[in-house]
């Protein structure tokens, strides 16, 4: 611009200067600019020219947003960071600018820390064919814990703590997986199946047990579809599971002989009402022969 020049700034500390830090005006002493070991100081310690317009302006070609900022930490030696990680990273722009190392540290160590607050705790894929299910299964060294849920998938009316007892298994499925993330992978299918709410065991990529929580319940006129909540078998099972975490694995004999259920051909598995099913349909042939 027409009248700028340069010129070197040194003065008494309590001399005051006027700053054009890209169109935001600032007025403060010599004193502070000088107070800390940064690129500011040499400006205006007489090592280096700076620029100035006709009235007198020191011009500095940066964005003048954040540097009341700089200016209170120059004063002070501490300051409010900002709250959004995006003004900081302006803000840290700034410090690293004119070399205002403690400003620009804290600044690094806050963006760290936000980004460890906004990483999730646990992910939980969500199986969209079966193909990405084989590749997740085969491809990770941890066992699995799959849950299969289908609300929809029914062509029998459901009893009347089904519903309750579908939301306290999805319950189940997200504790378990906020507690074993670490060591668990822990995957769920909406896909669509035969099945509406079971839960699957993987160790070592093979399926190792799995507990069916629906069952069909003959009642006098109609079928009805039940979802049970079996909680024990399931914190059962993902114990279990959590054996196959070394390279070679449980001991098939310990786990068939503790085991509070049969195991067959190495896989155990679990229907809640199986009992009831047997004797509904019991109960319908004595029905029939005695009235035939």
């Amino acid at each position: 611009m027409s009248g700028d020049h340069k010129t070197v700034i040194k003065g008494n500390p309590s001399q005051y200067v006027k700053l054009n830090i890209g169109g935001s005006l600032h007025y403060t002493t010599i004193g502070t600019l000088t107070k800390h070991d940064t690129m500011l100081r040499a400006m205006f310690s007489g090592r280096m020219e700076v620029l100035t317009d006709s009235e007198g302006w020191i011009l500095i070609d940066r964005c003048g947003k954040h540097f009341g900022t700089i200016l209170n930490f120059l004063r002070d030696g501490c300051v409010p960071l900002p709250e959004s990680s995006k003004q900081m990273a302006e803000l840290l722009a700034e410090a690293k600018y004119y070399c205002i190392s403690e400003l620009a540290e804290s600044c690094e160590q806050a963006l760290l820390k936000k980004e460890r607050d906004a990483e999730p705790i646990c992910r939980v894929p969500l199986i969209t064919s079966q193909k990405e299910e084989q590749l997740l299964i085969s491809s990770t060294s941890k066992p699995v814990v799959k849950l299969l849920i289908n609300r929809h998938n029914n062509k029998y009316s459901y009893t009347g703590t089904s519903d309750d007892n579908l939301l306290k298994n999805i319950e189940l499925f997200d504790k378990l997986s906020l507690r074993f993330s670490g060591r668990v992978l822990f995957i769920k299918d909406v896909i669509g199946s035969s099945e509406i709410c079971c839960w699957s065991f993987y160790g070592h990529g093979k399926k190792v047990a799995e507990v069916c929580c629906t069952s069909i319940v003959y009642a006098t006129d109609k079928k009805h579809t039940k979802v049970e909540f079996p909680d024990a078998r399931i914190y059962e099972e993902t114990l279990n599971i959590l054996l196959y975490e070394n390279r070679t694995g449980p001991d098939q004999e310990l786990m068939q002989a503790t085991s509070t259920r049969g195991v067959v051909s190495g896989m155990s598995s679990y229907t809640s009402d199986d009992e009831e099913e047997r004797s509904g349909l019991a109960r319908l042939r004595s029905n029939k022969q005695n009235n035939p």
